[in-house]
């Protein structure tokens, strides 16, 4: 696995190695003695899946409060993804910023997202597929988030934005 830090400080993009030859392909999700380096000796406790099926769809960004932040791994493993984090870490030298990856079932590639991050996406073609992996239990109480339109972030999403639950249209308006 090749981990390249992020401009948000403890975020980072992942690279799985692809071993392939005629019958097809083999790559990590997860090996805990690579990835110590970027999350110490958390475990995932928790792997969780999301299937959106129209591209322009975004969902996000959400978080879980405090006692609950979670740092948690994300890949695409069918279509492509426009992933978006946020640092809402008060006192972070990046507090207030954002990243975006574009995550691709063909690259393989996944983003590391520590705890004190928002974390939200716009679906680049239909049928994605989503696989989480998290550090914590999701506890419903501690469900938050902020809206993908907040005008601070003003983040160009990619596509025509064609879907947005109505629970992420209720989300807070970011503002630092």
């Amino acid at each position: 696995m090749k981990i390249i830090n992020l401009p948000l400080d403890g975020a980072a993009e992942i690279h799985s190695s692809t071993m392939t030859d005629e019958r097809g392909w083999f790559s990590r999700h997860y090996c805990q003695k690579e990835l110590s380096a970027i999350n110490g000796d958390k475990q995932i406790v928790q792997i969780n899946s999301s299937c959106t099926k129209s591209a322009g769809t975004i969902r996000g960004l959400h978080l879980q409060h405090s006692p609950y932040e979670e740092d948690k791994i994300v890949r695409c493993i069918a279509g492509k993804i426009f992933d978006v984090i946020l640092d809402v870490r008060l006192g972070s030298a990046t507090y207030g910023k954002w990243h975006s990856v574009i995550l691709d079932a063909y690259e393989m590639n996944m983003v590391y997202i520590p705890k004190g991050f928002a974390h939200g996406f716009q679906t680049l073609e239909p049928n994605c597929e989503i696989l989480y992996f998290h550090t914590e239990f999701f506890v419903s109480k501690a469900e938050g988030g902020y809206r993908y339109d907040s005008p601070e972030l003003d983040i160009p999403w990619p596509l025509e934005i064609r879907k947005v639950s109505e629970k992420d249209k209720n989300l807070d308006i970011f503002s630092s």
